[in-house]
């Protein structure tokens, strides 16, 4: 019998946060790099974790990612930064939990008509940190191994303490090669109850990680959540494919209802056996977390004697259990105890190390007055490069812009503002009206308001410049937009892409 094919899944719509100032909305967690192999990222580090699994399971080298429209291009560009070129990408509109992402991934990897080509998928979010990857790896075989034979498995993190920030799976009896039943599952616990798991034994974290082959996936929402797989059927029906990007439809994906993996199925199986579908879990000891907020984080990071840890240029004077984290300037910590620390060109976070989850109240705050540092920061990443805002006043702003080897913006032109451009380093291929030309380092052009105009990067080395904008009105939004690589027309793109 042919073993079917084990395909990565991975889950990348998080908006992160409770890691604010450092996650945004443009920029969330899984995008960043937090926590070891040097500076890959959350996605990154995903993305290759499972390369290491058994060369007698068939492993994909093209998984199916997750991820909200807005973070297309970022997406693809940190997978191709690791030897991932052609993933493919499925796009959500707007995101509607778990579940419906992993009916979205089965429904493109399964088809009734090719019932033969019934692949494991292992749904991995790309925002988990794990720091025992052969052991990961090897879990991952277990659960192949059950899944392939029509099981639902999941992995339950070996508990240490009792913690209070995880929903709990009940084991039951018995051990079958590394591989057990599931009695029930458990939201989030008190304090009292955490400890009572810990000292009875037979309760592991809910890991959010889960192996289950497409079909099975398919027949789980069919019994369950109906409603949610006729709305992503329907999705992928009239779904478009471009590049390596797969758009479902919009409208009706968006219409879809919400629920996660947990809700929608595997709370329901251990006590629905006419289902046919076996809930099973992996006990997982690969140094796991979740990184949910700032005090998480923490937790997986190194410390020092004192019990502090870092990120970025920092200094740590008669502190202890505390967390410092520099974006750019040196952050100093004097007498600190249990404190947070975060630095970034536009804000500082300053907490107190339990009261760190309550950070997303702070976004929702920021959101509610308007102000953008909850969406983007400073530095704004786009599919040919990024741009930092070092300045701004009243009918004048400076940036800084960095184009990659061969990338281009889009052509376009201002109605409110005129730039001037000076090259800093490598060289740029400037369309200016009816002209075409090149300028090296040191040389400057100006684009006067209502021309034509575009910058590229013909070179092997990043283009850099520093663009000086001055005008009645200096928007993102203020974008006319006639040729563009990246697919990008509207205002809308011109913001958000």
């Amino acid at each position: 019998m042919k073993h079917p094919e084990l395909i990565p899944v991975i889950l990348c719509g998080g908006s992160g946060t409770r890691l604010w100032p450092l996650s945004r909305e443009s920029y969330p967690k899984q995008f960043l790099a937090l926590h070891g192999a040097g500076q890959s990222t959350m996605l990154q580090q995903t993305a290759l974790r499972v390369k290491g699994v058994n060369a007698a399971v068939p492993l994909s080298g093209r998984p199916f990612v997750i991820c909200n429209a807005e973070h297309r291009f970022l997406t693809a560009q940190q997978l191709a930064e690791v030897g991932i070129d052609h993933p493919r990408i499925v796009l959500e509109p707007k995101g509607r939990n778990t579940a419906p992402a992993l009916t979205l991934a089965a429904l493109a990897a399964w088809s009734k008509d090719t019932p033969e080509d019934d692949p494991v998928l292992i749904v991995m979010p790309a925002d988990h940190v794990i720091d025992d990857e052969p052991a990961f790896c090897q879990a991952v075989e277990t659960a192949w191994t059950a899944a392939a034979q029509g099981a639902m498995v999941t992995f339950g993190v070996v508990a240490d303490r009792p913690e209070t920030g995880y929903g709990y799976i009940q084991q039951a009896e018995g051990d079958e090669g590394g591989i057990r039943s599931i009695r029930s599952f458990a939201e989030k616990p008190d304090a009292q109850t955490a400890q009572r798991y810990l000292q009875e034994g037979g309760y592991f974290w809910n890991s959010g990680l889960f192996v289950v082959r497409a079909s099975v996936w398919i027949a789980a929402m069919e019994r369950f959540r109906p409603d949610i797989l006729v709305a992503c059927r329907s999705a992928m029906e009239n779904a478009t494919i471009d590049m390596d990007f797969i758009r479902p439809d919009p409208e009706v994906f968006s219409a879809c209802p919400s629920d996660s993996i947990d809700y929608a199925v595997m709370e329901r199986l251990p006590t629905d056996h006419a289902s046919g579908i076996s809930a099973r879990v992996v006990p997982l000891q690969a140094g796991w977390s979740d990184v949910g907020a700032w005090d998480a984080l923490w937790q997986v990071l190194d410390h020092d004697l004192q019990g502090n840890a870092a990120l970025g240029e920092t200094l740590s004077m008669d502190s202890r259990n505390s967390l410092l984290v520099s974006n750019g300037r040196l952050v100093v910590g004097v007498g600190l105890d249990d404190v947070v620390v975060v630095e970034t060109p536009d804000a500082v976070l300053v907490a107190a190390k339990s009261q760190t989850q309550d950070v997303k109240a702070v976004v929702a705050e920021l959101k509610k007055r308007g102000q953008g540092l909850a969406e983007s920061h400073r530095k704004v990443h786009r599919p040919w490069g990024w741009y930092d805002s070092i300045d701004r006043g009243e009918r004048f702003q400076v940036k800084r812009i960095v184009v990659n080897p061969g990338a281009s913006l889009s052509l376009q032109m201002h109605h409110h503002r005129a730039e001037h451009w000076i090259v800093v380093k490598g060289t740029a291929e400037v369309t200016n009206g009816e002209k075409v030309m090149l300028l090296s380092e040191n040389e400057s052009t100006f684009i006067p308001i209502g021309h034509v105009h575009r910058l590229a990067n013909p070179g092997k080395v990043p283009l850099e410049i520093i663009e000086v904008q001055s005008g009645s009105y200096l928007g993102e939004d203020d974008i006319v937009r006639f040729e563009d690589t990246y697919g990008r027309s509207s205002k809308a793109d011109a913001v958000k892409g």
